[in-house]
């Protein structure tokens, strides 16, 4: 229900007042000062009425029609009952008042009275139902923005907790290998891998992360990768500086990078994978040389589009990429720690 105290009590006392002294239904000259106050207690008391009675039908009417049906024909129902309605409760106030008052039955002056009732249950249903359609589009628009909130939030929980399935299956193999051939690197191995999953269980909640912390979990995850390809891919990173913790980017923004780079492209000792990581004024770039597989590995499908979904949803930005005959480009906007998404 609308909140309308106020504007009821307002037009409630205006349509009693305005109504008879528009149409002639009283003769002033007949009534002392305290019988017309009396009157126009008697007219409020009608107009009130008229207002109440067909409030509750507005409601019961509103509820009976379907949301789908043409609009014109709700608000054209709604206003001509009313009308019909208010005009009835109009008529039978009018009658008691010739009744019990000293004025002569006139149709000049009692159809008047019905007219102006008529007119004024019109007009406000209209206002009303204005008011109505109003407010059920805030809700609606709560409700459609509320739904996008918690789509957002399952997508992005989803978002965060997707990294590539075979990347420990791979790793185990590889630490397996070292165990039995080269027990030192393998120690070394084991505590990259510890702090890759370390890194991945602190960070995996949160929306940003210093680029800092982010080339530090990026350089020991290639590490375990370097070695599964025996030194075929090299990664360089050129950050001039400024990685002092208050450059802030995506988690795992960079590792799904190198790993998106490492999956899609060919290399051997003789021509390898090199991978560069740049920092600019408003980005960091991941740049590699192309030379696409032949044939596709099978893939997740998480990648790049893990990290567009990540970017947009938090923080309404879009990655860059650019791709040339030679080289394949990925630009991730920085973020500030004050940011408001």
């Amino acid at each position: 229900m609308i909140k309308d105290k106020i504007l009821r009590f307002l037009f409630i006392s205006l349509l009693g007042i305005i109504i008879p002294d528009l149409s002639g239904i009283i003769t002033f000259t007949r009534y002392s000062p305290l019988e017309l106050i009396a009157i126009y207690i008697y007219f409020i008391v009608m107009s009130a009425s008229i207002w109440f009675c067909c409030g509750w039908l507005h409601e019961r009417i509103r509820y009976w029609i379907t949301p789908d049906q043409n609009i014109f024909i709700k608000i054209s129902t709604i206003s001509v009952t009313n009308a019909i309605f208010g005009g009835g409760i109009a008529g039978v106030f009018g009658l008691i008042w010739y009744k019990i008052s000293h004025e002569i039955f006139r149709w000049s002056s009692y159809l008047p009275v019905i007219i102006l009732s008529v007119l004024a249950v019109i007009l406000f249903t209209l206002v009303y139902e204005i008011l109505y359609l109003s407010k059920e589009r805030e809700i609606d628009s709560k409700v459609v923005d509320q739904l996008d909130w918690e789509r957002s939030v399952a997508e992005m929980s989803n978002l965060k907790n997707e990294l590539d399935p075979h990347f420990i299956f791979n790793s185990l193999n590889t630490l397996s290998h070292l165990i039995l051939n080269d027990p030192e690197t393998a120690h070394v191995f084991n505590m990259k891998l510890a702090s890759v999953y370390k890194y991945f269980l602190i960070n995996k909640d949160r929306d940003m992360i210093s680029l800092h912390n982010e080339i530090e979990f990026v350089e020991n995850y290639f590490f375990l990768v370097q070695l599964r390809y025996n030194n075929q891919i090299s990664l360089t990173t050129e950050l001039n500086g400024r990685e002092d913790g208050k450059i802030m980017i995506v988690p795992f923004a960079l590792q799904i990078a190198v790993e998106n780079a490492i999956k899609h492209n060919q290399f051997t000792l003789r021509d390898p994978l090199n991978i560069f990581i740049e920092l600019n004024e408003d980005c960091v770039l991941i740049k590699n040389n192309k030379k696409e597989k032949k044939y596709r590995e099978n893939s997740t499908g998480i990648g790049l589009k893990n990290l567009k979904s990540r970017y947009m949803l938090s923080f309404k930005k879009n990655i860059v990429i650019e791709v040339t005959d030679k080289e394949y480009v990925i630009k991730l906007p920085l973020i500030h720690q004050n940011f408001n998404s």
